[in-house]
């Protein structure tokens, strides 16, 4: 193989696939409809740059419909610098606008005459769900538009047979996520950061006057916004569009505020969508909330309505690697299309691409609004999908105290662990295993400082009121070590002994993962370990097997993100200049290729990847000859450990010397900020809600032992929980000892490698990329896994 005409590819590994995948002769039109999200103009940077990858056309489409519609300057052909920098910036860069004219049959005559003109019938849309709408009709209607055309002699008869069909693939993009079928739209993960700023912010004031706040999100007919947002700042009450509060509510509501003060609260926070209603569909207001605390309690209150800032402010690096996944795959799915394949949507679930049919999707999301029209609140809500369901069950369960005496005693203790180093979100976890663990009767305990506090006895009961206010607190609260329980197990089992611990929680990275096999090793020796234990992966270097996802992962790689958006615009001024950058991670290149692609880097170099100088001289070349075009800045980000030799300064100084004249350099090894900050609303969710389940999987265990004094002995009573693929799963260790390189700390397989060509590719390399495992269209009903959404 040639190593200068395809640097960085992955040997021997996919083969089979782009290639058989030609644009060559076809042009794309590409527009952004409707409201606008962060993240749209990742999606559309991907489909421009891929569409040209392919040899195809690609056309920006401005204003969104009425650019289509008026024609002219409004299409233009895009090329691959045109979407240099665009993607830290939020809203979108051709812009959207409201459109009458296309909702008429004449728009969408003019809009066919100006598609046809440029040979456009791949189109691809970025909008809500009313401008994939628009674009379903338009493809229906395509051939008799033509017909029309050609009669009236705008068009010549052969046209109409070489663009006789339309292709049509969506993309939804809209901060609300109030569309079926995808478990994220594009812009949500974004409008959270902002909303969750927000509250951080707010509870510092709040704390300081103890204050009641009303916050008032967006979601007209959906509560997405409110009900996540409620659940990553453990708010005191929300209010949704799809489930009102039931009769009473404003008693329930105070009763609720005055206990919370009781336990030693000074804040309250109730958020409030804009959409909330009650059983009888008539609004709930943010003022009316206001004047009924203030009437009824006499507290201090205060309302902030959030508005237009959630849509606003750069994409967070969960939405811009979102968008370019999606982006990437609606190209390969109009590539793929033939006069019989309906319009689809790509979209998200659980953790891979899917495609379904657009109408489909659109009919589920207007079946939801009927539902609430007719006032069916639980079919409304049940429409939403289950991970909707879920996270409003999750979210009454740790925000609701029930009374002491509706809560039957279990009789069985739960100790609650952090073992390895701090990761963000960790607080989340431990907060919502003890809320969790308390409500299902069991009585809670927190080791302190991991197994070596658990060794000298630093176990404490941790009740209710004791974790109040934990979910945006970065780091570990208990404490945290690396300590193996190898050398301590007597000490260990005697302590569980001394506190009749019934089952463990373990909170950690790769060492919890290790301290999980040590302890399932010594059940013939301490039968006290003969408990149920879980794991619930919390690490930024996301590395655990298991799992593909894990607590802090994503607040990393907002922060690298972050970091690199600031470092690409300190040379703004400057001419030229490449950024080489170290990120964490151990020999798990997870954070630097996904960094790689969400700032986007023109190399990631990687442990999992082996390169060598060849590769190095031709990604030194490839930037020489990028520094030529009006791009100037470079990004390289290398993982710590992907090379003994080829060190952030031996990479410095090779790309300083061979750039000499061309470009100079920088390095910056970022360190230990990617484990620090405040947890990302994807980490606190995420924290939250693997920890209830797992809270739940150990009361299902201790109540199948009830009163038999049974020895959990087997495989499946020690297991980690994770997200593999669209699924929340419990592992047995055992079991995954199979799947891991010990020696590195890494999975033997990890599903971001198969994202390491779309990087490739959207920096202007060659690159084999996989295309998606089935490229058929799938259809809305899932089965009866547990969904693994976010």
């Amino acid at each position: 193989m040639d190593h200068h005409n395809a640097p960085f590819t992955p040997r021997g590994s996919f083969r089979q696939f782009l290639d058989h995948l030609s644009g060559a002769g076809k042009a794309i039109g590409v527009l952004t409809s409707g409201g606008d999200a962060q993240g749209m103009n990742a999606a559309v940077r991907a489909v421009v740059r891929m569409g040209i990858y392919v040899g195809a056309k690609v056309y920006f489409i401005y204003e969104g419909y009425q650019g289509l519609v008026d024609g002219g300057n409004n299409i233009m052909e895009a090329n691959w610098e045109s979407v240099s920098s665009i993607l830290q910036v939020g809203g979108t860069i051709i812009g959207s606008a409201r459109c009458k004219a296309f909702r008429t049959r004449e728009g969408r005559l003019k809009a066919a005459h100006n598609l046809v003109q440029r040979g456009i019938t791949n189109l691809c849309v970025i909008g809500g769900d009313g401008s994939l709408t628009g674009a379903n009709i338009f493809r229906e209607e395509w051939n008799g538009l033509l017909e029309e055309l050609a009669q009236t002699g705008k068009i010549l008869e052969e046209e109409v047979k070489k663009h006789g069909y339309l292709n049509v693939v969506g993309m939804v993009g809209s901060i609300d996520n109030d569309f079926c079928g995808t478990d994220m739209t594009i812009g949500t993960d974004s409008a959270l950061h902002r909303i969750i700023e927000v509250v951080d912010a707010i509870m510092t004031t709040a704390q300081s006057h103890q204050r009641t706040f009303v916050l008032e999100v967006m979601g007209r007919h959906c509560g997405y916004l409110a009900l996540v947002s409620a659940l990553a700042c453990g708010a005191d009450w929300v209010f949704l569009p799809e489930s009102p509060p039931e009769k009473g509510w404003q008693e329930t509501m105070c009763i609720k505020l005055t206990e919370n003060r009781a336990r030693k609260k000074r804040l309250n926070i109730i958020i409030v969508a804009e959409g909330a209603v009650d059983t009888q569909n008539k609004p709930i207001t943010s003022e009316q909330i206001k004047e009924l605390v203030v009437s009824q309690l006499g507290y201090d209150t205060r309302v902030t309505i959030l508005g237009h800032v959630q849509r606003g402010g750069t994409p967070s690096a969960f939405d811009r690697i979102l968008a370019s996944r999606m982006g990437v795959e609606a190209v390969v799915a109009l590539l793929q299309a033939t006069p019989e394949t309906p319009a689809c949507v790509v979209s998200l679930s659980g953790n891979q691409a899917v495609r379904l049919p657009l109408m489909e999707c659109v009919q589920m999301t207007q079946d939801v609004q009927k539902a609430m029209e007719e006032r069916r609140f639980k079919d409304a809500v049940q429409l939403r999908g289950r991970s909707f369901e879920g996270n409003l069950n999750t979210y009454k369960q740790l925000a609701i105290k029930k009374p002491d005496s509706q809560i039957p005693k279990s009789g069985c203790n739960v100790a609650v662990i952090n073992v390895g180093a701090p990761a963000a979100g960790m607080n989340a976890a431990v907060r919502s295993a003890v809320r969790c663990g308390v409500s299902e009767g069991h009585k809670m305990f927190a080791v302190y400082d991991g197994f070596e506090g658990f060794a000298k006895g630093q176990i404490k009961e941790i009740g209710w009121s004791d974790v109040g206010g934990w979910t945006g607190q970065g780091g570990s609260i208990l404490g945290t070590k690396r300590t193996l329980p190898g050398k301590y197990l007597a000490e260990i089992a005697a302590q569980m002994r001394t506190h009749s611990i019934n089952a463990l929680l373990i909170i950690g990275g790769f060492e919890a993962y290790l301290g999980l096999l040590e302890l399932s090793a010594a059940r013939g020796k301490h039968e006290e370990l003969c408990v149920p234990m879980v794991m619930v992966p919390a690490t930024v270097s996301n590395n655990v097997p298991g799992s593909d996802f894990s607590i802090g992962a994503d607040t990393a790689l907002n922060t690298i993100t972050d970091t690199c958006d600031r470092i690409k615009q300190s040379a703004s001024g400057t001419k030229r200049r490449v950024f080489i950058i170290e990120t964490m991670g151990g020999y798990c290149g997870y954070l630097a290729n996904m960094g790689g692609l969400a700032a986007g880097a023109d190399a990631a170099y990687i442990f999992e990847e082996p390169f060598d100088i060849r590769d190095l001289q031709s990604n030194v070349e490839h930037l020489t000859e990028k520094m030529k075009t009006t791009i100037q800045r470079g990004l390289v980000l290398r993982n710590e450990s992907c090379s003994e030799n080829y060190t952030t300064d031996f990479i410095y100084q090779l790309y300083s010397e061979e750039g000499k004249g061309v470009f100079d350099c920088r390095k910056n090894v970022l360190g230990h900020m990617q484990q620090g900050g405040a947890p990302s609303p994807f980490d606190r969710n995420f924290g939250t809600k693997i920890s209830a389940r797992a809270m739940q999987w150990i009361t299902t265990k201790l109540k199948e032992a009830q009163g038999k004094g049974k020895k959990f002995v087997t495989d499946d009573s020690i297991c980690v929980l994770g997200i593999c693929k669209r699924n929340l799963l419990f592992q047995p260790v055992a079991e995954l000892k199979e799947e891991t390189d010990f020696e590195h700390r890494i999975p033997k397989e990890q599903w971001w490698l198969k994202l390491r060509p779309l990087m490739k590719i959207l920096a202007k390399y060659k690159a084999s990329l996989e295309v998606s495992d089935s490229g058929q269209l799938e259809h809305i009903h899932s089965g009866h896994v547990e969904p693994a959404a976010i």
